[in-house]
């Protein structure tokens, strides 16, 4: 931290002062000590699991009848869970079917420029852009490997773009984050396992996006992997998830996903995405790869169906609605459904992890191994994440199950990196045992993306996990939860500025040239990253520093700190909404007693 400020200016208190008049309280016996008893009554490090201690009546104790109860109750609450679940799992399928309807023709049309592909920047935001609008990254890496088969883009070109694809797909777990905002310590968890996966990509990109736009070595790395292996088909990978959801989410709605790759390799048709025509009264068709069925491809809408076609059964068969409208029923239906399935599993979450079965689950999730071996558990964990993700065939599901976890405190961030980091490279696997099914004529250039994908994701283990004092996505994770927290609306701007602004503004940028956008991007690059440097000098070298910047305090309260726009914010929102949680009892002492500000160095 920087040395004291100058003058009698008096900042806003931040939770770091806090926590900072907190530990000289409690260590140097300030005459604040006589408070002491106040600051512990609401001391709790967020941080630390919680207890979850076991209330209920002990076991020996109880009578026939009350542990009929309990066992009864135990078993509803795990059919609610298991319930509870399987209604998540399919409402992220149905919101991923609402967002192609909503945004597929975009995302098609995005692909077709490809004069702006060759950007390298103008790709890593595409690839970011269609996979937060189809919420899909296996839908956004398919079109890319039909277009580089199709010859339409070169593998150099789509290099960047898998790179965008696997920073959008870290959206689903910021939005499943959103729904323990309720509480404070839950959300601060909950979404900083959210966050350490996104910052994990986005630093990724950061060091390898440079890296191969010089040297082009993702993609050498893949001609020599495929140059080294003698490949035959294989069969498809198994799909465990589609064959539990599809009796469910197919009576909602079906789609045919290859009107997104027709639009992309310029063979589009006006035609809905949505199935109406699933088969014939004859011989069935062999299933084609979309996500709408298993039998014939589809027909446009408003084609007149032959005497053998057989209808398809869900609720938007014959609809005169556009794809618009019914992208945005099921948009509004599936939030619905996937907060109250989110809600009802963090509370029997809370429920059921209570006392021994708590521990037990805790000891086997973070277990540790003793010293020489401490280091193995990590990695057990990665390969456990790689395993789970390759079983359920998405990464968007495990993610989205591993931040309630986190929230509800069964598992800890350090050990919540590694999953998430081993569920980037299980879903590489799948991509890989997808490409081998592939036509012959497909097979190198699927297997070539899948690769670039596979190494992009290894690489960025080896930079930000191999080396412990590398792991900046935890203590940058931490930070932005602990700020999400008191600033709940914070979350919001990131999902906006992330997501969807930034990229536009970047991707805006690049069809006037790479001339503008460099002209543009570049200084604006260059001062983030000069005031990320003074930041960090002045928490750790203040003196290295002169002495006009060893603080922020210069500058206009609103260009350093969040407490003018949180003030803004909170008028703004109706019924409170946006407020933060009230004042710990430990944060109000801080603010009552300026003096003890005026006397920590700030």
């Amino acid at each position: 931290m920087p040395s004291s400020l100058p003058g009698s200016q008096v900042p806003h208190p931040t939770l770091d002062t806090v926590d900072l008049v907190e530990r000289t309280l409690r260590n140097e016996g300030t005459p604040g000590s006589s408070s002491a008893p106040v600051l512990e009554e609401g001391d709790t490090d967020p941080w630390t699991l919680p207890q979850l201690k076991d209330t209920s009546q002990p076991w020996k104790e109880l009578r026939v009848a009350g542990k009929l109860r309990r066992v009864a109750g135990s078993v509803l609450k795990a059919c609610g869970l298991l319930g509870s679940l399987y209604f998540f799992i399919c409402s992220l399928d149905v919101l991923s079917s609402a967002f192609q309807l909503l945004g597929s023709k975009v995302a098609g049309d995005i692909f077709k420029d490809n004069v702006v592909l060759s950007n390298p920047v103008a790709g890593l935001v595409i690839g970011v852009l269609v996979t937060a609008l189809v919420q899909s990254s296996s839908t956004s890496s398919s079109i890319v490997v039909s277009m580089v088969a199709a010859k339409l883009l070169t593998v150099r070109a789509s290099v960047p773009i898998i790179m965008g694809v696997n920073v959008g797909t870290s959206i689903t777990s910021t939005l499943v984050s959103m729904a323990q905002s309720g509480d404070r310590d839950e959300f601060q968890r909950a979404f900083s396992g959210s966050a350490v996966h996104g910052i994990f990509n986005w630093l990724t990109v950061l060091v390898l996006l440079p890296l191969e736009s010089a040297t082009a070595l993702l993609e050498r790395l893949s001609e020599l992997a495929l140059g080294a292996a003698s490949l035959t088909p294989g069969a498809q990978a198994p799909d465990i998830l589609k064959v539990l959801t599809q009796p469910l989410t197919h009576l909602i709605v079906q789609l045919d996903s290859d009107m997104i790759m027709s639009s992309a390799t310029g063979n589009a048709t006006n035609s809905s995405l949505i199935k109406h025509w699933c088969g014939t009264t004859g011989q069935p068709t062999h299933e084609n790869s979309s996500d709408c069925g298993a039998f014939s491809p589809c027909t446009e809408r408003n084609s007149t169906a032959p005497a053998d076609r057989l209808p398809c059964r869900h609720l938007f068969v014959g609809t005169e609605l556009t794809d618009l409208a019914v992208g945005c029923i099921l948009l509004a239906g599936s939030l619905l459904v996937l907060c109250g399935c989110l809600v009802l599993i963090v509370k029997l979450l809370n429920s059921v992890l209570r006392g021994r079965v708590a521990q037990a689950v805790r000891t086997v999730i973070n277990a540790d191994f003793p010293f020489p071996l401490g280091w193995l558990g990590g990695y057990l964990a990665l390969l456990a994440g790689a395993g789970l993700t390759f079983a359920l065939q998405s990464s968007s599901v495990f993610t989205a199950a591993v931040v309630p976890l986190m929230g509800v405190g069964v598992i800890s961030l350090d050990r919540a990196y590694p999953l998430l980091l081993g569920s980037n490279i299980g879903t590489t696997t799948t991509a890989l045992l997808a490409a081998l099914a592939s036509p012959a004529d497909r097979m190198l250039s699927a297997l070539q993306v899948a690769l670039i994908h596979f190494f992009f994701n290894l690489a960025g283990i080896l930079l930000w996990y191999l080396v412990p004092a590398l792991r900046l996505p935890i203590p940058l994770a931490r930070h932005f939860g602990v700020v999400t927290a008191r600033y709940r609306w914070v979350a919001g701007v990131y999902l906006l500025l992330g997501f969807l602004l930034l990229p536009l503004a970047a991707f805006g940028l690049s069809l006037a040239g790479g001339t503008v956008l460099a002209a543009v991007g570049g200084p604006l690059v260059g001062l983030v990253l000069l005031v990320i440097l003074v930041t960090v000098l002045q928490w750790h070298r203040p003196a290295w520093l002169p002495v006009r910047l060893r603080s922020w305090a210069w500058l206009p309260l609103w260009l350093h700190s969040l407490e003018p726009w949180d003030r803004l914010v909170t008028r703004c929102c109706p019924c409170n909404v946006c407020s933060p949680p009230k004042a710990t009892t430990k944060e109000a002492h801080c603010y009552e007693n300026p003096e003890i500000l005026a006397s920590q160095q700030l």
